[in-house]
């Protein structure tokens, strides 16, 4: 739908749970297969939990409860500026996907959406945080919020 291939996509995920990092491994998986390094593949994957922006320097600070990674979350921890909330992040990164596993209702806002939508002709959003009634936002908020662009 957008035209280009998974290993041309920047995938950030909002909610770094068990089950969010179990689909980053998946997708890492899928890039591998396509001939991609591990390095390269988990590299395609970032996450935000509820501290901000899972990185390296979260690794290298001290382990106060403000800035301690779970280990799940470890292996996605990369070399890139900490970032505080998701438009500081998105900002950064320039994610092509955002796929939500935070079940907080309304985190993909407009202001959200259209920074996706600037960022890319066809912004992929997938808020998959169930019930629905948790879902960062609605299909209808995304194509109305991204003026027809996104890809959902």
């Amino acid at each position: 739908a957008t035209g280009s291939d998974l290993s041309d996509q920047r995938i950030l995920f909002y909610g770094a749970g068990e089950a969010g990092v179990g689909i980053g491994e998946l997708i890492a998986m899928a890039l591998e297969k396509r001939g991609m390094s591990h390095h390269d593949a988990m590299n395609r994957c970032y996450f935000m939990d509820s501290k901000g922006l899972v990185c390296k320097q979260r690794l290298d600070a001290p382990q106060t409860p403000k800035h301690a990674l779970q280990p799940h979350k470890i292996a996605f921890a990369h070399d890139v500026p900490y970032q505080p909330d998701l438009a500081a992040a998105i900002d950064a990164i320039k994610p092509t996907v955002l796929i939500g596993v935070s079940t907080i209702h309304g985190a993909f806002d407009e202001t959200i959406v259209r920074k996706m939508a600037a960022l890319n002709e066809r912004p992929i959003i997938m808020p998959l945080s169930n019930p629905t009634s948790k879902a960062e936002c609605t299909f209808e908020q995304a194509v109305r919020w991204s003026d027809g662009q996104v890809v959902f």
